[in-house]
């Protein structure tokens, strides 16, 4: 881990994607910056359903890492972190408070309450965040088709794999049942490996497990290397 809690991402650059105001409803406020979303602050119309937004940029490979900092404690039925395609749903049907991220197959979420979501099925992945300032880290490893989160800088471990196998764009997503829900942006960075390690990478994903790695025709240090993947 780096001194700021975020994952040590070998030769990894910042990055400046934000909220993008054409994939959000109405419901969903930015700040100037795009950098904070607000759900349904209006002080005379409360929660209407589940509405999400999502970032103006998409992930077709690469390592991605970014924070989501609760600027107010998460409460209610239902406010998620996650990632989706350009399909995935940004707004629930009218009165309808659901886990939106993770509802069908073109997104995948984490609830504050501790649950992941993928294809409407749910499973409990960490302890329940209550507090207001926690910041989630998001690890998206589109190489080794992973998504693993952070709380407060400490690895949850991995909640999702397979994503690889998604041949779309994967984009930062956020969403929320609840009145007065703030969340804003923190650290963005990312790594673009080099072809020798995207080589390295496609051995070891295709091979069952690691002891097969001592059969292969390859020099001893490169086998050191793709068990250490």
């Amino acid at each position: 881990m780096t001194q700021t809690g975020q994952p040590a991402i070998r030769d990894y650059h910042l990055e400046n994607w934000v909220w993008d105001r054409n994939s959000k409803p109405a419901e969903v406020l930015l700040s100037s910056t795009h950098e904070a979303a607000y759900f349904y602050i209006d002080p005379i119309i409360e929660s209407t359903g589940t509405v999400a937004v999502r970032g103006t940029k998409g992930f077709a490979d690469g390592e991605h890492y970014w924070e989501i900092v609760f600027l107010e404690p998460p409460i209610g039925t239902s406010v998620m972190i996650g990632v989706g395609t350009r399909k995935a749903q940004l707004k629930s049907k009218h009165y309808q408070y659901i886990h939106l991220l993770g509802k069908d197959k073109e997104s995948w979420g984490l609830s504050y309450k501790g649950f992941i979501w993928h294809n409407g099925i749910s499973k409990r992945y960490c302890d329940p965040f209550y507090e207001r300032s926690t910041v989630i880290g998001v690890l998206l490893n589109r190489y080794k088709g992973t998504l693993s989160f952070f709380k407060n800088g400490v690895s949850l471990g991995e909640a999702f794999n397979g994503l690889n196998a998604v041949k779309e764009p994967l984009y930062p997503m956020i969403s929320s049942s609840s009145t007065q829900t703030e969340l804003e942006l923190g650290a963005r960075t990312c790594r673009y490996v080099t072809l020798q390690e995207k080589c390295f990478s496609k051995i070891r994903n295709s091979l069952q497990d690691t002891d097969s790695i001592d059969n292969l025709p390859l020099p001893r240090l490169m086998k050191l290397h793709l068990k250490m993947l």
